[in-house]
């Protein structure tokens, strides 16, 4: 890499600092670990040295990432908007750094299913925050209040279903590819009384 104060030169740079400051390493102690002098390791902060790949490499095993990732250039999107479904009070964003995982905002107002055939069960994983209200989140043979501000993360494969107790509720999902294909492939999910479910499937 090229001696650059800005673009991927400079952004690398600042990511090595950055990562060794979050570690509450000194130079020295960087130094040490990826096998350099502080001096070197000081110019190659600085801007000073040329990037050599075989550095970077020990740099990345030292600072526990990976090269991909100490090199990782910064995203031209990096603000998106949701797909918004007003009918079901439904948004839902997807996570471009992880395919096949989505984000997904939801307003519940009907109870869970009293009906057991209707929990459904999948691979993948879930987790939800509540945002406000109360949520009760039915799972195997537990039924679970989720309170505002508290979150519930579940493998799927557990019968689960989830709904609103004493009013609306609002809850932010994220749901992994195969949680997310569940949904779709069943048609169900875990919003009850013909709500959407946090996927954008229909139950």
């Amino acid at each position: 890499m090229t001696q650059d104060d800005g673009g991927l030169d400079g952004l690398v740079r600042k990511r090595i600092r950055a990562l060794r400051v979050a570690q509450g390493w000194s130079l020295d102690e960087l130094a040490s670990r990826a096998n350099v002098s502080p001096s070197t390791l000081s110019r190659i902060e600085n801007g000073q040295r040329r990037l050599a790949l075989d550095q970077l490499v020990t740099l990345a095993r030292a600072l526990d990432t990976s090269l991909d990732q100490l090199v990782e250039t910064a995203a031209d999107n990096v603000v998106t908007s949701p797909m918004i479904d007003g009918a079901h009070g439904l948004m839902r964003w997807p996570m471009k750094g992880v395919p096949g995982m989505s984000v997904v905002r939801q307003r519940l107002t009907e109870p869970p299913p009293d009906n057991p055939s209707r929990l459904r069960a999948h691979p993948g994983r879930e987790w939800l925050v509540v945002l406000s209200g109360t949520a009760i989140l039915l799972l195997g043979h537990r039924r679970l209040r989720v309170e505002t501000n508290q979150a519930a993360e579940f493998p799927t494969m557990l019968p689960h279903a989830i709904g609103a107790e004493g009013g609306p509720c609002e809850v932010l999902g994220v749901f992994d590819r195969d949680a997310r294909r569940g949904h779709q492939r069943d048609g169900g999910g875990t919003g009850s009384g013909g709500d959407r479910a946090p996927d954008g499937s229909r139950t």
